[in-house]
């Protein structure tokens, strides 16, 4: 999926395929990378990027990758442990001193509830040490024929709808017939359903964990 196939749809059905066009590539092209960050605000999961964290030693208080949205998940030190979430005021209760302990390998992480771009780490990490873990990345701002990394290609439909949105948005004639609103719950259904066919595809007992996936796409941490 490449950002001018994207235009290529939309102009089919926002009726922009005759010379001189209503929307220049280069304003729908801004829709194209709106679309993209409003998807990964109401689904940051589709954005999850797995790969090494870099910590700065000897302090309990690490952040995540600059171009990330929120942590999802730590699993593991590099080649070494796994790294077990617990909660922090848990762990001050029980263990008061816990930020004072002699530097290590870490096996507890828990996350900053004020800063999801942020988490704690015990014990706290030594030099070099290195951690596996998931982030759900800012989608880059594309160009009109790269690739795009994230979503994948599946979510190309969802994509379409949600730039046909934008531009009907700034179109007084089509807004007052209601078709940017019609492909404005195009857009969220797309992403609220496939949100709730995680409970079929990704859970054994067909159940699910509401602190991950929620019905309502918004409140997906």
């Amino acid at each position: 999926m490449t950002p001018a196939e994207v235009i290529t749809e939309v102009r089919g059905l926002i009726q922009d395929t005759k010379t001189p066009t209503r929307y220049s590539d280069t304003v729908l092209l801004g829709y194209v990378n709106q679309t993209l960050k409003r998807m990964a605000m109401l689904r940051p999961d589709l954005f999850a990027v797995i790969t090494n964290f870099q910590t700065t030693p000897d302090n309990v208080l690490q952040n995540c990758p600059a171009d990330s949205m929120r942590l999802i998940e730590i699993f593991q030190v590099q080649d070494g442990g796994s790294v077990t979430e617990v909660n922090r005021e848990t762990l001050d209760r029980t263990v008061p001193n816990w930020q004072s302990h002699t530097p290590g390998q870490p096996v507890n992480f828990m996350r900053h509830v004020r800063n999801a771009n942020r988490f704690f780490l015990y014990p706290r990490p030594a030099y070099g040490v290195v951690l596996v873990g998931e982030y759900s990345q800012t989608p880059a701002n594309y160009t009109l024929n790269q690739e795009v990394e994230y979503p994948i290609d599946a979510y190309f439909p969802a994509v379409v709808d949600g730039v046909v949105f934008l531009a009907e948005s700034v179109d007084n004639e089509h807004v007052n017939s209601n078709r940017a609103k019609l492909f404005q719950d195009s857009f969220m259904q797309a992403l609220g359903v496939s949100l709730q066919a995680r409970v079929v595809t990704d859970t054994e007992s067909g159940g699910i964990d509401s602190r991950l996936y929620r019905t309502d796409p918004k409140q997906v941490i």
